[in-house]
């Protein structure tokens, strides 16, 4: 990418921060239907692993091969594209409370800002999946995965900036919780995205992944 663009993308999202919209409404969940229903599908034919590793959100998460990256830890990868953290929510029953993990890696909050909700907002439902996790699960250790840097959404990475930052602290502050900064080693050392990503500038490519399995690894053990 030429410099001047890189420099121009820089000053956008770190200049003009949009005000943000606290009462974005949650999307329709309805549209992930089929895709929790292959799941509940291949649940009822399959086998699960004891005490396993889940791996819960977005496309980001369902277009890793989670199991090919960490291999011979038990991981379940329950990943639907597009998904929000209320969808995550609303579908807790199929895709998380079934297999009882000991740990789950949850990727979510990029969709959540991309269409507009608050970092605040996405910090109420991360809590409200904490709170049902504790419930259920209390000896389940939680881990959020930062909200990843893009170009395709750079406009919005101060507000995902924002939202790492609280969902951090109150991490830090809370037992079973934990932050994963994934979002670090996709950045360059001049700020912005490197060039870890596939055509849509969204989504990771091979190098994206390989740096987030090196900078993940340590909390699998």
């Amino acid at each position: 990418m030429k410099t001047a663009l890189r420099a121009t993308l820089l000053l956008a999202a770190y200049g003009l921060v949009a005000a943000a919209n606290a009462d974005v409404p949650d999307p329709d969940p309805a549209r992930f239907d089929d895709a929790i229903q292959a799941f509940v599908d291949w649940d009822g034919k399959n086998a699960f692993p004891e005490d396993a590793i889940l791996f819960v959100g977005s496309s980001s998460v369902r277009l890793w091969s989670t199991a090919k990256a960490f291999p011979g830890k038990p991981i379940i990868n329950r990943g639907f594209g597009g998904s929000e953290l209320s969808d995550v929510i609303h579908f807790y029953d199929q895709v998380v409370k079934p297999y009882s993990p000991r740990k789950v890696f949850l990727y979510a909050g990029d969709n959540d800002i991309a269409n507009g909700k608050s970092a605040e907002q996405v910090f109420e439902d991360y809590k409200a999946f904490v709170a049902m996790l504790r419930e259920d699960l209390p000896d389940t250790e939680l881990v959020f995965i930062s909200i990843k840097p893009s170009m395709a959404r750079w406009e919005k990475w101060p507000v995902m900036v924002a939202a790492n930052r609280i969902v951090r602290d109150y991490a830090a502050s809370q037992p079973g919780l934990a932050y994963a900064d994934l979002a670090t080693p996709l950045l360059g050392e001049d700020g912005l995205p490197r060039d870890v990503f596939v055509e849509d500038g969204l989504h990771l490519d091979e190098e994206g992944y390989r740096l987030w399995r090196e900078a993940l690894a340590t909390y699998l053990d």
